[in-house]
């Protein structure tokens, strides 16, 4: 029996589920713990106080931690930063040099090194050890990975990968967990090379597919289409799956919108009369829809998840909590894809 370490990699937390397939879900270990982009601001912090400049190497782990690079910077302090590293902070590294990082692949003389990393084995080693738990068969993580797009949209290019998900991919929700991920997915890339090669899949995607982790949601599912919401701290992502496929994608900033306003954009999703254009001009990332099935009968059945889900709090729409816990929804949501693909 295969024990899965399940990691959603977030910006303020990391939502971990210690799998155990021969017990009850309810009895397997569970954690939430601060995100790695805030355990490396703590790492920062003291430094920062003291005065220290810092050389920054190791992974590319998304853009949670520049905001304690930009401290670091604010207070008059040096920063270097490998390339590997420096891409947390920008695709086009000219834009990192122009925030005044020198880039070196060699820790300066007198600079204190700060590894960036989304899965520092260490240290999950000395964790699971004080809680007295075995080291898993196999790790999955996902994390928001928008994508290497130097001198283009990160709008446009990470909606890329919904239109590839939908034509290429047939819309199988199951195909939203990489073996291999994408070459554009460097963040992924480096989380997976760091996690040992296990599957890996961005957070949006795996908790939406959390929802399908309910029975009762997928067995519904396949008899009518259902809108999926998974409405984060700063994106939010909605499915229209029906008959074991996906048949639309939105995506826009948790920001941009209110209740009133997102609900108005699921209704015309749903039809599909909510365009492109729109979602991107109003500063979301986009919106596709294929030719929707008459058999869907419009998709409104409407389950939300997700920390900002009290958004639509009031609307005609249901909260499931996948395996009795809302905030592990990205974990269930990789053994639900990763049961799917066996």
């Amino acid at each position: 029996m295969t024990t899965t370490l399940c990691l959603d990699i977030g910006s303020g937390t990391q939502d971990v589920l210690l799998h155990y397939p021969d017990r009850e879900i309810e009895n397997c270990p569970k954690f939430v713990i601060p995100s790695p982009a805030l355990q490396i601001g703590r790492r920062m912090e003291p430094l920062r106080m003291a005065k220290k400049p810092v050389w920054l190497h190791g992974s590319n782990m998304g853009g949670g931690v520049t905001r304690f690079v930009n401290a670091h910077l604010k207070a008059g302090l040096k920063v270097a930063a490998s390339e590997s590293a420096a891409y947390t902070m920008a695709d086009d590294l000219t834009r990192v040099t122009g925030m005044g990082i020198e880039l070196t692949d060699t820790c300066p003389d007198g600079y204190v090194p700060v590894r960036f990393t989304d899965f520092d084995e260490a240290w999950w080693r000395r964790f699971l050890d004080a809680a007295e738990l075995p080291w898993p068969d196999r790790i999955a993580a996902c994390a928001q990975d928008h994508g290497f797009h130097p001198g283009k949209s990160n709008r446009l290019g990470r909606f890329k990968l919904w239109q590839t998900l939908l034509h290429d991919g047939e819309g199988r929700p199951e195909a939203l967990v990489y073996q291999t991920p994408p070459t554009m997915l460097t963040r992924l890339k480096d989380l997976q090379r760091d996690i040992g090669g296990g599957p890996v899949a961005d957070t949006g995607a795996a908790a939406v597919l959390g929802a399908l982790y309910v029975d009762e949601i997928e067995r519904l599912s396949f008899t009518r289409g259902i809108t999926l919401v998974n409405i984060g701290n700063s994106h939010l992502i909605a499915f229209l799956l029906f008959n074991g496929r996906i048949h639309g994608v939105y995506e826009q900033h948790t920001g941009c919108v209110n209740g009133e306003k997102l609900w108005a954009d699921l209704a015309a999703f749903r039809c599909g009369c909510l365009s492109f254009e729109q979602v991107f001009d109003e500063k979301g990332h986009g919106c596709l829809c294929l030719d929707l099935p008459a058999a869907a009968e419009g998709f409104t059945p409407t389950f939300v998840i997700g920390p900002r889900r009290g958004m639509l709090n009031g609307y005609d729409v249901e909260f499931p909590s996948p395996g009795g816990d809302m905030m592990l929804a990205g974990c269930f949501g990789l053994l639900k894809g990763l049961a799917m693909q066996e």
